[in-house]
Formats: structure tokens, C-alpha cells, sequence
């Protein structure tokens, strides 16, 4: 008698339940490595810009900014809006007016999706660079602030990262943990 091949029930079920356990496993951990990503890429993109905008005012001889904005990508019409900010852009500020145009504009940033983004008093709507390459503040004085990103999740369990500007231009990136929540207020510095 020939048999013919194939899975019998209980095959079947032991497949599908170590597929389940596998499954219920991996989710979490997916989860925070999806969500480190997300904070990653937004810190490291605020570092890239940052160093972008010292770099043209240095190349250039002439002011940058960086500002946070409620929309980055309407490349037409940019513009600076601290109400909600969605990500950051930064210009040439040829025409040392401090607001941007659609010729002046160099970058233009979204923040990931779910990630927050909150600024220390000193680092404000705006970071200047000057000639000289140094991060000033609104007042002139060499800027001292930091600019957070959050998710406010347990996935991973640091879900915040912190781009501090210390001495006017040196960046530096710190992870932090929030406890599955986002602080409402920034340090200037570490």
C-alpha cells in the first residue's frame, strides 16, 4: 500500500504553536529596536544639521540658522514656528534678516513619526552661527542648550536623547531614560 505525504493534524498544531511563542518573543523586541532607531535617527539628523549650519557659516563667512519649525518641508515658503514643532531647517541668512527664504534655505528635517521634540530656554527657536563657526544665542552670548527627543514608551527603556551644544559648538548626543514618559522641560546643559 502506498502512503501518501503529507502533515498530519498534530504536526500542524506543534508548528503553528512554536511559530506563536517565537512570534510573542520577537514583537517586543522588535518594538524597541524600531523605537531606538526612531530616537537615534532624529539625534543623529539634529547632529548632521547642526554641524551642517557651522559648517556653511564657516564656508560661506556669513550667519546660519537653525530653527525648529511647524513645517520643514514646505520648501516654497519655510519658516520658523516654535508652536509645535515637527522638525527643524536651516539657512543662509544672506540677507541678515533672521527669516528664511526658499533661496537661502540649505536643510530641511521632519522628526520621525511619534517622536517628540522640546528645546532648553538658552537653545530656543534658533541657533545662530556666525563666521567663526561658534553657536550663538538670542542674547550673542556663546550658546549653552540642549534639545531633547522622546517617545514616551518603555520600548526601549532609555527613550530619550538629548543633543547638548556646549561652548558655543561642540555637539554631543546622551542617551537618558524617562520612565515610559517625556520630561516637560529641558536642562541648558548636562
Amino acid at each position: 500500500m502506498s502512503r501518501d505525504a503529507g502533515f498530519t493534524l498534530i504536526e500542524l498544531m506543534v508548528t503553528i504553536a512554536v511559530a506563536a511563542i517565537l512570534l510573542a518573543v520577537a514583537v517586543p523586541s522588535f518594538e524597541s529596536v524600531v523605537n531606538g532607531n526612531r530616537l537615534s535617527a532624529a539625534a543623529n539628523e539634529m547632529m548632521a544639521s547642526l554641524q551642517t549650519a557651522r559648517m556653511e557659516a564657516i564656508r560661506r563667512n556669513r550667519r546660519t540658522i537653525l530653527c525648529l519649525s511647524a513645517s520643514p518641508d514646505n520648501g516654497s515658503s519655510p519658516s520658523c514656528n516654535t508652536t509645535r514643532p515637527t522638525g527643524w531647517i536651516v539657512f543662509r541668512d544672506d540677507d541678515k534678516n533672521g527669516t528664511p527664504s526658499a533661496a537661502e534655505l540649505v536643510r530641511a528635517t521632519t522628526t520621525p513619526q511619534r517622536v517628540l521634540m522640546l528645546a532648553s530656554n538658552a537653545f530656543g527657536a534658533k541657533v545662530t552661527f556666525r563666521a567663526d563657526g561658534l553657536a550663538r544665542d538670542a542674547a550673542g552670548n556663546l550658546l549653552k542648550g540642549a534639545l531633547q527627543f522622546c517617545l514616551p514608551t518603555n520600548q526601549p527603556a532609555q527613550n530619550i536623547r538629548y543633543i547638548t551644544v556646549m561652548s558655543g559648538s561642540r555637539v554631543a548626543i546622551k542617551p537618558a531614560s524617562g520612565n515610559n514618559a517625556c520630561p516637560t522641560t529641558v536642562a541648558d546643559g548636562p
